[in-house]
């Protein structure tokens, strides 16, 4: 993506990325064309005071916890040592950090699967992903944490696969008005109509 977009600015301009998300997860991200808009940004990301949706399609398994709406989900996330994996842990271990998500179930896709919103009030690694797994609704694709295959994407090279978690919309505040400015992208065309039914404009 930082390549791409650098191919369509002027030679030696600036990019900052004060944003990321995952290399499976599609959706909008957030970069800056200068450097006090970067420092801005990345202020608001620290404060969290950035607004950040997320709709995730996950299989829903027998004793699924936590889909009803809406709800709240608390837990402490701690990275694996030298491995790209984050796990749930427990109140005392010092390596955990508080992972918190608001989100609501948006209905059914397909038997046995749903489409939840999710805004993640905390950034840790990997949190929408494992926290939906915990509660046995891994995301579609996201075979890193128990999730079933993506039929739509399964021809596709393993690492360039992508899983069924898309950043739908971010708001934040403009570096340099004092507007607030949301920015959104559907979902991508291959997922499923029945996903993009409930997110079309009513």
């Amino acid at each position: 993506m930082e390549s791409w977009l650098r191919g369509h600015l002027t030679a030696g301009a600036y990019l900052g990325v004060p944003h990321r998300l995952d290399r499976a997860v599609s959706g909008v991200i957030l970069m800056a064309t200068t450097p006090r808009a970067a420092r801005q940004l990345s202020r608001q990301f620290e404060r969290r005071q950035i607004e950040k949706t997320y709709v995730a399609m996950v299989s829903e398994r027998d004793g699924a916890a936590g889909a009803a709406d809406p709800f709240e989900w608390l837990d402490r996330i701690a990275k694996k040592p030298d491995v790209a994996v984050a796990e749930i842990v427990g109140d005392t271990d010092p390596e955990g950090r508080d992972a918190v998500t608001r989100g609501r179930r948006l209905g059914t896709t397909a038997p046995g699967r749903a489409l939840l919103e999710l805004q993640p009030l905390t950034g840790r690694m990997h949190q929408l992903r494992l926290q939906a797994a915990h509660r046995g609704m891994p995301v579609v694709g996201d075979a890193l944490y128990g999730g079933p295959a993506f039929e739509a994407v399964a021809a596709l090279d393993g690492r360039q696969r992508p899983i069924a978690l898309h950043a739908l919309s971010i708001r934040f505040r403009d570096p340099d008005t004092p507007e607030d400015v949301v920015v959104s992208a559907p979902p991508p065309a291959f997922w499923p109509d029945t996903a993009h039914q409930f997110l079309r404009p009513r």
